[in-house]
């Protein structure tokens, strides 16, 4: 089994949960930095994985391929604040001081390396399991793969994408491009929203085949569905950008050799200076010289 850790989803969540009055010496913020080293530390001791790999998303520039496609992608998220900017730099340094492989990429977000990662590992015969609640995420399911909302313990395998979300995994882009996503600010069919989407890729496997047969969708038992096809011509290419922007990509500069995700042991030493620089107790490093003797 090959772990690929989704990092911004638990960094943002000790940086919303953790009080921000836990400051390093130099009284800077470390909430996010000390929920994210007990994350990771509690999931290397409960698991004893032996291939891992952690996925960040560094901060949009020009050269992000969607960004690229439509300049208003994600425009409506505020910029993270500076004090959380160095959290996550703080925290990849951790999570590579914990002996795992880390990843990121300006032109690329982690969902893309998560799914690059997962084909090059699925290629090299293993199994897949994706720690992160991003149901975006759920479109690089295959047979055998898990998505896993690691606080609650939630786990979505493939075969329970339909029952979660109400189309397989690979309708999840389809999906999201029909409805839009206001989170991501991409727009989809203006009317269309989660339950019309689904019942059309009910009928039709793709987009791709729903376009192709649009005077089927008028006779459909979908509420007002006579409109629909009008609705969906006169959004097509809306519908069309936004599943460059749903798709994930399979083509991120990630490691070729699967081995690359071998977990190495922690370097307590460096992990040490982390630990004090960030003027973190005891406990942390018990942790770590725990997965050094394991």
């Amino acid at each position: 089994m090959v772990y690929l850790i989704d990092a911004s989803v638990f960094v943002f969540r000790a940086w919303y949960s953790i009080p921000a009055d836990m400051t390093d010496p130099e009284h800077n913020p470390v909430n996010a930095l000390y929920g994210f080293s007990r994350f990771l530390g509690d999931f290397l001791e409960e698991l004893r994985p032996e291939r891992v790999a952690v996925a960040f998303d560094e901060n949009r520039s020009a050269s992000c391929v969607r960004t690229a496609i439509y300049p208003a992608y994600k425009a409506n998220r505020e910029p993270a604040p500076p004090e959380l900017k160095l959290q996550f730099a703080r925290c990849r340094a951790v999570a590579r001081a914990l002996g795992l492989a880390d990843c990121a990429d300006s032109a690329f977000e982690a969902d893309d390396l998560i799914a690059t990662l997962a084909a090059r590992a699925r290629a090299a015969g293993h199994r897949v399991t994706i720690l992160s609640r991003d149901k975006d995420l759920a479109q690089v399911l295959q047979p055998g793969d898990v998505l896993w909302d690691y606080p609650s313990g939630r786990r979505i395998g493939y075969e329970d994408v339909p029952a979660v979300y109400g189309v397989r995994a690979e309708q999840i882009a389809d999906f999201l491009a029909l409805t839009g996503d206001a989170v991501d600010n991409i727009r989809g069919v203006r009317g269309i929203g989660p339950k019309t989407a689904a019942a059309l890729l009910g009928h039709f496997a793709s987009i791709d085949a729903l376009y192709a047969n649009l005077d089927a969708v008028a006779r459909l038992k979908i509420r007002a569905a006579p409109a629909l096809p009008e609705k969906l011509r006169h959004h097509r290419r809306d519908v069309d950008v936004a599943l460059q922007l749903t798709r994930v990509r399979y083509d991120a500069p990630v490691f070729d050799d699967p081995d690359a995700l071998l977990r190495r042991p922690p370097d307590l030493e460096g992990l040490g200076g982390l630990y004090d620089v960030a003027g973190f107790g005891e406990s942390l490093r018990r942790q770590a010289r725990r997965l050094a003797q394991a």
